[in-house]
């Protein structure tokens, strides 16, 4: 007996399983773009650069605004504009390739697929990035897309958008930015001690979930966990053993080293306003 044939829908993956990390100056920059997009255009989409490591992580580096215009059922977009941009960055940088394309808004909006279709034909398997410019409750939702193949048989019916894991890693003085801009009124912006005060409140608080952790491992509420045991570990085995006495007079040494640099620009400013009115006096005579 004949065995019967079937047509089967299946969804055919466009690559392995990857992730993606960005860096926090591609969203500031991404940010940055929609404040200044025409007052017509309701988002901003630009194209991302960066590179694809051996395990599939896919890195974010920089990225840039490409002009576009949309209606219900077609996107344009400046193809050669966003030829140029490129031709310019990769003379800085020829390591930065495309890896993918952005978007402003929350999710992924009907004329994604076809920017996505435009951005696979530059590069094999591109990610797609929304960022949430609105700041809905004081949250700037980031999420990082790739595209599967919808298929019926041998037929391409359609694409669909599959979340991917994102990671956006910050230093201290990048997070406190990220920190401002989401907020949607600031009375002014931090200055130095204020940011190092946020700083410091922030690793305190660190620490005290460090500790609560360990206690309760040590009291059994916790189940351990060696991975976290090894880092906590390799971190308290790599700070300086330094006595309370020491640690202040190298702090009091460094501030006193800033505090010195800070009066001779300040002395090097005033002598060059000097020298300026002098010499515009002068002139006059």
């Amino acid at each position: 007996m004949a065995a019967s044939k079937h047509t089967v829908l299946q969804f055919t993956p466009s690559s392995a399983s990857f992730s993606a990390r960005v860096h926090p100056l591609v969203i500031f920059s991404i940010c940055d773009c929609y404040v200044r997009r025409p007052d017509q255009a309701e988002r901003v989409i630009g194209t991302l650069l960066g590179s694809v490591s051996s395990d599939g992580t896919v890195e974010i580096r920089n990225s840039y605004a490409v002009p576009h215009s949309e209606s219900s059922d077609q996107v344009a977009l400046d193809i050669e504009y966003h030829h140029n941009i490129l031709a310019s960055h990769q003379k800085v940088n020829p390591k930065e390739v495309i890896v993918g394309w952005y978007s402003t808004g929350l999710g992924v909006t009907g004329g994604s697929a076809l920017i996505h279709e435009f951005y696979s034909r530059e590069v094999p398997n591109p990610v797609h990035l929304t960022v949430d410019t609105g700041f809905r409750n004081g949250q700037g939702t980031i999420k990082a897309y790739v595209s599967f193949i919808l298929s019926l048989g041998d037929r391409h019916l359609a694409a669909q958008f599959q979340e991917i894991p994102l990671d956006l890693r910050m230093v201290e003085a990048e997070r406190v930015g990220f920190d401002i801009v989401k907020s949607r009124t600031v009375d002014k912006l931090p200055n130095d001690l204020e940011g190092m005060e946020a700083s410091m409140e922030r690793l305190l608080a660190l620490i005290d979930d460090v500790y609560k952790y360990v206690d309760n491992v040590m009291d059994g509420h916790v189940a351990p966990d060696n991975s976290i045991g090894r880092f906590l570990s390799e971190t308290v085995s790599s700070l300086p053993n330094l006595s309370p006495s020491a640690l202040d007079k190298l702090v009091n040494n460094s501030l006193q080293d800033n505090l010195l640099l800070l009066y001779l620009s300040s002395i090097t400013r005033t002598q060059l306003s000097l020298a300026e009115k002098l010499n515009t006096a002068a002139q006059i005579l």
